[in-house]
């Protein structure tokens, strides 16, 4: 955002920030699903799947109604019901692949995501200790709940081993919905360009192929047909194409645009925020006690 604002990239670059902004996420995003592994999630009992499903389509929804009493847009409360509901920057940045967006709206999404997920590194620990509750619990809440896989890991670090240990496959078994909320979404694209004479051309894809790239991966990863060391360097190479994604995305956001659209879409975040943490903490204790 800073370099798309202060230092404008040469044009000679255009072409290598939309192929980074739209192809390299995909890549990135099929990539990812080589980090789940279904025995893992599987491994954390029916209860607990459950209650990342609930808590992943609670959130979602209820954020959506949220949104629509704020007033806005459509694109941009669907970008944030992604990212909080389900893993952070990545969701974001899959669902504006997904679905018509501006620039701005999933730059205050993303900006969000590193805000209050940033926050929950330091609330979660906090408030479990208050709570008085276990590692154990204390992990599985900071995995339902937070937002980034990386905020995740920092987060049930501060508590102990214990909690890290379960808290990353809860994150993962969210992750692993990022393929079925996308897919839903692609469906309602798709008719909505159907319904819109002015929409001609060629139909968005039922199901978006990097949708499908990464339900492979999530199968090939379960399989353990991946050596470990494969793994190692695979998920180095998908944080650089994260990272290269979310840069191009950054430098198209015009700030004095993402200002003007005013607290609304900072509620909602937080408004997402609280949500998802009380789910969470709801869940865990309904599971384990």
């Amino acid at each position: 955002m800073l370099v798309g604002n202060l230092l404008p990239l040469p044009s000679p670059c255009a072409p290598g920030v939309a192929y980074s902004a739209k192809r390299l996420l995909r890549i990135g995003v099929v990539l990812l699903g080589l980090q789940v592994s279904l025995a893992d999630i599987a491994g954390l009992g029916w209860g607990m799947v459950g209650v990342v499903i609930g808590v992943v389509t609670l959130t979602f929804t209820l954020t959506l109604l949220i949104g629509r009493l704020l007033g806005l847009s459509t694109s941009a409360t669907l970008l944030v019901a992604s990212g909080f509901s389900i893993c952070g920057a990545a969701a974001v940045a899959a669902c504006d692949g997904v679905i018509d967006t501006k620039d701005e709206e999933v730059a205050s999404a993303l900006a969000q995501v590193v805000l209050f997920g940033t926050a929950m590194i330091a609330v979660i620990p906090v408030l479990s200790g208050l709570l008085g509750l276990s590692e154990h619990q204390a992990g599985l809440w900071a995995g339902s709940s937070v937002h980034e896989v990386a905020q995740v890991v920092a987060a049930a670090g501060i508590i102990g081993p214990a909690a890290l240990a379960v808290a990353v496959i809860v994150k993962l078994a969210r992750v692993v919905l990022l393929a079925p909320v996308m897919a839903v979404l692609a469906v309602w694209q798709r008719r909505r360009h159907d319904a819109d004479p002015a929409s001609a051309g060629v139909r968005p894809p039922l199901v978006p192929l990097f949708v499908v790239g990464f339900l492979v991966a999530v199968v090939v990863a379960s399989l353990g047909i991946v050596p470990a060391p494969a793994l190692s360097v695979i998920k180095i190479v998908q944080t650089l194409l994260l990272s290269a994604a979310m840069f191009a995305l950054g430098t198209g956001v015009n700030v004095r645009k993402l200002l003007g659209m005013g607290g609304r879409p900072i509620l909602l975040g937080a408004s997402a925020t609280v949500i998802i943490t009380l789910l969470g903490l709801g869940g865990v204790l309904l599971t384990t006690t």
